[in-house]
């Protein structure tokens, strides 16, 4: 398996989250790697609040969290459905663990994956203080192996199948419709829809759309100016205008704005217990 990836992909303003946090991505244990993006740990210890942006991927995430004046907890995320902000203050601690689009279902068979989707569920019979308190890096990503291998995940080729479509369709840009993907795997629309609901937790549409404005806001973050016209041709959209449409109605400004200033403005979710780092 490949190691973690290094892309940007979902942060708003990565370069402004790295200068206040220490971000890092690693890998878990090889039998785990199947199932798994990667780990991520975040560091913090701020002078003054701040606030990150995360346009989040459709991928479920275990998260175990430490804030100041705080107890510790853990919780399983289901993927966010919009513009996740999060306040960040003081000192604090985040060690979290992102699923392949399809790969936290053998970890929990008996529900499916959409029943998570949008929702943030505390785990209290789950002692978070292994993971989060070991001052070693190496320790705590120890710590998150024996977690999951603890849990058994259960083969499941259905959730292969399901990792494997959103695979190709976050590096396929000739996927642009759903129906194109379901003709070129020989099923129909409607059982495709009934596999991503049960394994991904969201629509196929709903991930083709993500990774077009995830691919759009990477390049946003390039220093040098954005084709916006062939961009959206790239991303199979009909005309820049819907890519305009769908980019800002994901992160709050539009495009062209958003490479100029680097921070979204206008409506966002409320604040949640963690941040969504993908």
């Amino acid at each position: 398996m490949a190691a973690p990836r290094r892309d940007t992909r979902g942060i708003v303003d990565a370069t402004d989250l790295f200068a206040h946090v220490d971000f890092r991505r690693r890998e878990p244990a090889e039998p785990l790697r199947p199932y798994l993006e990667h780990y991520w740990l975040i560091d913090w210890n701020l002078p003054q609040p701040y606030a990150s942006h995360v346009v989040p991927h459709p991928s479920v995430n275990i998260v175990f969290q430490q804030y100041e004046n705080q107890a510790p907890f853990a919780e399983i995320s289901g993927i966010g459905l919009t513009l996740f902000t999060q306040k960040l203050e003081g000192r604090g601690r985040v060690c979290g663990i992102q699923f392949r689009p399809g790969g936290f279902r053998p970890f929990a068979p008996h529900r499916p994956v959409s029943e998570w989707t949008g929702k943030r569920i505390r785990l209290p019979d789950t002692d978070p203080t292994p993971v989060l308190t070991p001052p070693d890096e190496d320790a705590r990503v120890a710590a998150l192996d024996t977690y999951l291998l603890s849990l058994g995940p259960r083969p499941d080729p259905q959730a292969d199948h399901a990792m494997a479509l959103t695979a190709r369709i976050r590096t396929d840009r000739t996927i642009r419709k759903v129906t194109d993907l379901a003709q070129e795997e020989g099923v129909s629309v409607r059982r495709l829809q009934r596999l991503f609901a049960a394994y991904i937790g969201v629509s196929p549409k709903w991930v083709i759309l993500r990774y077009r404005i995830h691919e759009a806001l990477e390049r946003a973050e390039t220093d040098g100016p954005v084709d916006w016209a062939s961009l959206a041709a790239d991303l199979g959209y009909a005309d820049q205008a819907h890519l305009i449409r769908d980019f800002t109605a994901t992160v709050g400004v539009p495009p062209t704005t958003y490479a100029g200033h680097r921070a979204p403005q206008g409506p966002t979710t409320p604040m949640a217990p963690h941040p969504y780092t993908n």
